[in-house]
């Protein structure tokens, strides 16, 4: 790093400090009425936006309305209607609303920096000191009885400005080591000042659990929910390969195409379809054109109805160099589709049994992945046994379980609060080690009962 970067990432950090020094909460303690509704407030990105993330958080929400009072506060608004439904009974506020035009104040401070965000965080390009302050004016007023935060930058804003008495729950979508050290130093630092922090895997609680050994922080495994997808499941007799995701270099597309590759002249009769949006566009279009795999590898626009092109696809592949617990493979099983996937870290472990209810091979390796895929391809059969088995997987992850482990967490870290009742606690297994992991401890599952 250059001395002049190596400085102003110093005088970012100073200036970061003394902003939320002048920012912080008068120190008072909010009692809610006994037996009242929780008042929930959850931090987003953006509301209106795509993604996996997007879409959990809202169906959580959706969910956790049936019982508290759930507001969204979406940091930014770059779209005027969103792309997934907003659950009814949720309130959502806009702190940066983008759609319409700026000018004054707003258009000068939008071309300075964040100083709430941290310069290593994802979303630091995409804030502004416009931003800071509106989000700031946001917070602002009465407090809620939780406020549960969806990424680095927002869980260390809930746990260095959330005033006293507030149930602060931090929810990592990723993993400790995904982060750059800097931003991972960090948040092991700010971590410490969250009541509870929820993370999608095991492997990424027990390395939370270990970086914040000794702080008051409850560090809790609760898997992402499936949403109520619309139609049936997939026959699997269409010659689709499907991929989902943001294109960009973490979700690995490039590597999908070089796999599929030796495939097409193979199985000449096959089409990879790749949906999404982001910064690889451009370079995979013309790595599409280098390969000559014009009209067999099809890159289309992100859509809100990937649920139905599911339904006519028989193989999803997930090529992806890092993830966190992937949404979009949970809902290709639920449609019966046979998944091919890197072993990455982390999540694609988590959700599949390689020979069982999917293949998993080596992280990167794409050569494993063009024979993973090569075999699902020429075998209907396995692609029928794996799809099967798939479904079956993927109803532990139904939103009335996922949803009572959320509602329970709540009642726990608010004992004043009784717990609801939900239905048969449902194990999670990794059918390759035998054991089961509790979705909200990582302790061993004593209930037999299955979704």
């Amino acid at each position: 790093m250059s001395p002049f970067k190596h400085a102003r990432r110093s005088a970012h950090r100073v200036l970061r400090r003394a902003v939320l020094w002048a920012a912080r909460p008068l120190g008072w303690r909010r009692v809610p009425p006994p037996g009242g509704r929780l008042r929930v407030r959850v931090l987003l990105q953006h509301a209106h936006g795509t993604g996996g993330t997007v879409r959990t958080v809202l169906n959580l929400c959706g969910h956790l309305a049936r019982d508290h009072d759930v507001e969204i506060v979406s940091v930014v608004r770059k779209r005027e209607r969103p792309f997934f439904p907003l659950p009814p009974d949720v309130g959502v506020r806009f702190a940066d609303d983008r759609v319409p035009p700026r000018a004054g104040p707003a258009r000068v401070l939008s071309r300075l920096p964040s100083l709430l965000t941290p310069v290593d965080e994802a979303s630091f390009r995409g804030m502004s000191l416009w931003t800071d302050l509106r989000l700031l004016h946001a917070l602002r007023g009465t407090p809620p009885d939780v406020l549960i935060a969806t990424r680095p930058s927002l869980n260390l804003l809930a746990a260095e400005l959330a005033p006293r008495g507030v149930v602060t729950v931090g929810q990592d979508h990723m993993s400790l080591p995904a982060y750059r050290p800097r931003l991972g130093r960090q948040i092991v630092r700010r971590y410490r000042r969250l009541t509870a922090l929820a993370t999608l895997t095991e492997s990424a609680r027990a390395g939370y659990e270990a970086a914040l050994e000794g702080a008051p922080t409850r560090v809790v495994r609760i898997p992402n929910a499936l949403p109520d997808l619309p139609g049936g499941p997939s026959r699997r007799d269409a010659a689709v390969i499907l991929a989902a995701g943001r294109l960009i270099h973490t979700k690995g597309f490039d590597l999908l195409i070089r796999a599929f590759e030796p495939l097409a002249a193979a199985h000449p009769g096959w089409t990879l379809r790749i949906f999404g949006s982001g910064a690889d566009r451009s370079r995979l279009h013309a790595m599409i054109a280098k390969h000559d795999l014009a009209g067999r590898v099809e890159l289309r626009p992100a859509t809100a109805s990937l649920a139905a092109e599911m339904e006519a696809a028989s193989v999803f592949a997930l090529p992806s160099r890092r993830e966190g617990l992937p949404m979009v493979v949970i809902e290709a099983m639920s449609k019966g589709l046979a998944v091919a996937a890197f072993d990455c870290p982390t999540g694609p472990a988590d959700l599949i049994t390689s020979g069982h209810d999917g293949l998993l091979v080596p992280a990167t390796d794409v050569a494993a992945l063009t024979a993973a895929l090569g075999e699902l391809m020429a075998d209907p059969a396995l692609r029928d046994r794996l799809g099967d088995e798939a479904r079956h997987t993927a109803r532990a992850y139904d939103l009335c379980h996922i949803g009572y482990r959320w509602t329970r967490l709540l009642a726990e870290l608010r004992p004043r609060n009784p717990i609801a009742p939900g239905p048969a606690h449902v194990p999670f297994s990794n059918h390759s080690t035998g054991r089961e992991s509790d979705a909200m401890t990582g302790e061993r599952e004593r209930s037999p009962e299955g979704p």
